[in-house]
């Protein structure tokens, strides 16, 4: 394997992020056209449930990725930018949803930018309070979510980390040519 030049690091690292962001904003795309503000029963269970399924199959399917990347540590950046957008616009969804079967679930109706800003706000542990849940399914979903971000930083990074130390144990791959 040719040796990995700055050149060569730095336009691989461009082309993930770029990726990524092509990515993010596919989903912010569907996020805001998607019809989740209808009322429908089941609905908040149905974007939840599909929302962690996709996102446990893309999390796998990353760390193959990973793990058979010549160049692991890039492939994990590239990982992380794209779960974490979909990790949080999962549970934004899932607010939209829920705020729209029950208008109480909230302090205040939700639209997709405020169940957004909700969701980072969660994820950031900031809790400014403006927003907050009501309605006993909205606080358990809020609670699942913090418990996710909770699993998310802690076994989700050591996850990737994990695939990033077996990647770079594949013969295939030089350790030497690792950014």
């Amino acid at each position: 394997m040719e040796h990995l030049t700055d050149r060569r690091r730095r336009w691989l690292i461009t082309r993930g992020l770029l990726h990524a962001l092509a990515s993010t904003l596919v989903m912010v795309g569907l996020f805001y056209l998607l019809p989740l503000d209808r009322r429908s029963e089941g609905l908040v269970y149905a974007v939840l449930v599909i929302g962690v399924i996709l996102l446990t199959v893309m999390t796998a399917w990353q760390v193959r990725a990973i793990e058979s990347s010549p160049f692991p540590a890039i492939r994990a950046v590239q990982a992380l930018a794209t779960a974490a957008p979909l990790f949080l616009l999962l549970f934004a969804s899932t607010y939209v949803a829920l705020s729209a079967e029950d208008e109480a679930a909230f302090t205040e109706p939700l639209s997709r930018s405020d169940a957004l800003y909700l969701t980072v706000t969660i994820f950031a542990t900031v809790g400014f309070g403006d927003i907050s849940a009501q309605s006993e399914t909205a606080r358990l979903v809020v609670t699942t979510q913090m418990l996710l971000d909770l699993v998310v930083l802690g076994l989700g990074i050591n996850v990737i980390l994990g695939a990033v130390k077996r990647g770079k144990a594949t013969p295939e791959t030089d350790p030497a040519t690792e950014p």
